[in-house]
């Protein structure tokens, strides 16, 4: 039986412009579906720009708190219980403090605007949503702007990439609480690679001896559908409604291919946490696709593994 998740609190940085704000409608149907407590965070920073998203900067501590308190004002109408919090010590990295407020507060999810710097910049540097997951523990959900900000979030499919192992499997939960929950339905998708996808060690691997590769990636792809099986076993015991599909290729163009042919309103999977050039060198699959897709993306820290 999966461990259902509550999502009893949710943490909301805020910087102060209508970008980020974007994220509400979704923070008030969420605290509606699951009764959360909702915490505004704004964090002063060091050496700030005078301007954010081409709004003027919150500078001081009393307009931040002003400005928490009018958003604040909005959620309580629709009956949402709010806590505000202005960090005054200002920080250098926002991503870090981010993480240490939502392991303070014991956040259930995070939940951010994605507005950063996408390709290989992206990449590079790393997102903020994967910073906090690499300075945390907490979930993240990052919302791009667009249409679904301004009504909410309204989820008819769910898509959960697994890769056949534990580690990524804390995703399971949350994906199945939020399908349930929203009556979506939860399509969960592993990715075994061809041989053309394959990179690294095994790469050279496969051009010594394709045949055997071929027959190796042929066996996983068997040894997927067994194991999704099981997983899908597990999710309708929890009572979701769920579809699961070995797929074949490169990871990252094939989950996204897969959310565009399913109109997935949400992708929840696993991460390390990686970001910058360790994400980079290690080719992990969660910050190639944060960087890419244009739809709401839950992230959730993978498991360590022993050892």
């Amino acid at each position: 039986m999966l461990p259902m998740p509550q999502f009893q609190t949710l943490l909301v940085p805020l910087d102060g412009s209508r970008m980020a704000e974007s994220v509400l409608p979704t923070v008030e149907c969420l605290a509606r579906h699951f009764g959360s407590h909702v915490t505004l965070l704004h964090i002063l920073e060091q050496n700030p720009p005078p301007t954010i998203h081409g709004e003027r900067h919150l500078a001081h501590v009393a307009e931040a708190e002003t400005y928490l308190a009018g958003l604040a004002g909005r959620l309580q109408e629709a009956g949402v219980p709010v806590t505000l919090h202005t960090h005054a010590s200002r920080e250098g990295d926002v991503a870090r403090s981010i993480a240490a407020h939502a392991d303070e507060l014991q956040a259930d999810l995070v939940v951010l605007c994605t507005h950063g710097s996408g390709g290989m910049r992206g990449l590079l540097f790393g997102r903020i949503a994967q910073q906090v997951l690499q300075h945390g523990r907490r979930p993240v959900l990052l919302l791009p702007p667009g249409q679904h900000n301004v009504c909410g979030l309204d989820l008819h499919n769910v898509l959960a990439p697994l890769d056949g192992t534990p580690k990524h499997e804390p995703a399971l939960p949350i994906a199945t609480a939020l399908a349930t929950a929203f009556g979506a339905r939860l399509h969960l998708a592993l990715v075994i690679p061809t041989v053309a996808a394959l990179s690294g060690p095994s790469a050279a691997t496969a051009m010594l001896l394709p045949g055997t590769m071929r027959a190796v990636l042929d066996l996983a792809e068997q040894g997927g559908i067994d194991y999704l099986n099981q997983v899908v076993a597990r999710c309708r015991q929890a009572g979701a409604d769920v579809t699961a599909q070995v797929l074949r290729g490169d990871p990252v163009p094939v989950v996204l291919e897969q959310a565009e042919r399913l109109n997935a309103d949400l992708i929840v999977m696993a991460s390390h946490g990686r970001a910058g050039l360790d994400a980079l060198f290690a080719g992990s699959v969660a910050p190639r696709i944060t960087s890419r897709a244009n739809r709401p993306l839950l992230l959730v820290r993978a498991a360590v593994e022993p050892g």
